[in-house]
């Protein structure tokens, strides 16, 4: 075995994330990490492989949890409401992830696969490739997991712990294909072991190997890191210059009748939050009052006149490629019928039930500040 896979698998062998609590997707049925020559169901490392894209284990775990327990079989995904996935899915983000898991597991159920063994699911790449959401590194992740076949990953805490080994002088994203090389290299450096190496790597990564203050001396690479020998690890990985985010403040109305129901519409399925409910409103215009905002918003996507009352909370909400700042009022409605012009479709629900819907994660204070105000 390669100097580098052996000094890695033996970190990880004593410090590694190997306790069921911490990863339970990757155990046994008697709660043991698997032998090479044992496979794993693929459904469970599916769905945390999804949800580890963009979000960390510690987030993971408990909605991996509750989601097992609400669909513990693929088919129970495969034929679930969309809005029960969603709900399942709310807080995590990136909510697209959602909506593919149940695409895919409608493919995974045509084509057969599945069933109490987990030689029943597909084992190659290519089929795991044509699935909705599903890339390399996550196939890769996946497929090694559970089959422990000799497939490389390559997520964030790979590229961070590959560029700093090798001190690379360009962004990891710009150099795809000698990072895949890298990533594979140590793959072929420990035969039989993909499953442990991969899980090695990303531990390393996850643990020591942080953006932020890595933990060099603990570190079983560190006599081989050019970034460590060069005394700047957290200069890499080399990254473009922050481009400025753009701020817009939206002006919400939440909306009450006489008979104490809120009005919520449903996004169109298209967008970062597609499908979701949220409470009506859009973006204020330069110069407009917040107030005037809100009732023209109403208007134009839901054909009705309210009276704009006092401010309910303002929430500062940043996603990936946008901030933004919500400035949310009581309103009282006065005429109308809700129409959904510029959504899926709209509701009067009573406060209480507004559990039972899946909303944007800005949307929970909003929520609990009206049910506050409601006392």
């Amino acid at each position: 075995m390669d100097p580098y896979a052996r000094a890695l698998l033996s970190w990880w062998q004593a410090h590694g994330r190997r306790d069921p609590q911490q990863k339970p997707w990757m155990v046994t049925a008697d709660q043991t990490w698997p032998r090479p020559d044992e496979v794993l169901s693929p459904y469970g490392i599916w769905i945390a492989e999804v949800m580890l894209q963009q979000t960390q284990l510690q987030v993971v775990l408990p909605y991996w949890t509750r989601w097992m327990e609400r669909f513990p079989r693929f088919e129970d995904l495969a034929e679930a409401e969309e809005q029960a996935v969603l709900l399942s899915w709310q807080g995590l983000g990136y909510y697209s992830r959602a909506r593919r898991l149940k695409v895919a597991a409608g493919v995974l159920m045509a084509m057969g696969a599945g069933g109490a063994e987990p030689r029943g699911w597909p084992s190659d790449l290519e089929p795991w490739l044509a699935l909705p959401g599903i890339g390399r590194s996550t196939a890769g992740g996946i497929l090694s997991s559970a089959f422990n076949s000799p497939l490389a990953i390559l997520d964030g805490n790979v590229r961070r712990v590959l560029a700093r080994l090798q001190a690379h002088p360009t962004p990891p994203m710009r150099a795809q294909a000698q990072f895949w090389l890298w990533s594979e290299a140590l793959i072929a450096a420990a035969p039989g072991r993909a499953r442990d190496c991969n899980q090695a790597l990303m531990d390393l990564g996850a643990t020591l190997c942080t953006p932020r203050n890595p933990s060099c001396p603990r570190c079983p690479w560190r006599d081989h890191c050019a970034a460590y020998a060069a005394g700047t690890p957290e200069a890499y990985p080399v990254t473009d210059a922050p481009r400025s985010l753009p701020f817009s403040v939206i002006g919400v109305g939440v909306v009450l009748n006489q008979a104490g129901e809120v009005l919520i519409d449903q996004r169109l399925n298209e967008g970062l939050l597609g499908g979701l409910w949220e409470f009506p409103g859009g973006k204020q215009e330069p110069g407009e009052a917040i107030t005037d905002t809100i009732a023209r918003e109403l208007q134009e996507e839901l054909a009705i006149d309210v009276a704009v009352d006092q401010e309910l909370i303002t929430v500062d909400h940043a996603y990936s490629h946008k901030k933004l700042r919500f400035i949310v009022h009581l309103c009282r409605w006065l005429s109308g019928e809700p129409q959904p012009l510029a959504s899926q479709q709209v509701r009067w629900v009573k406060p209480e039930e507004l559990g039972n819907f899946p909303f944007p994660a800005a949307n929970a204070r909003i929520i609990e500040a009206l049910l506050k105000s409601l006392g």
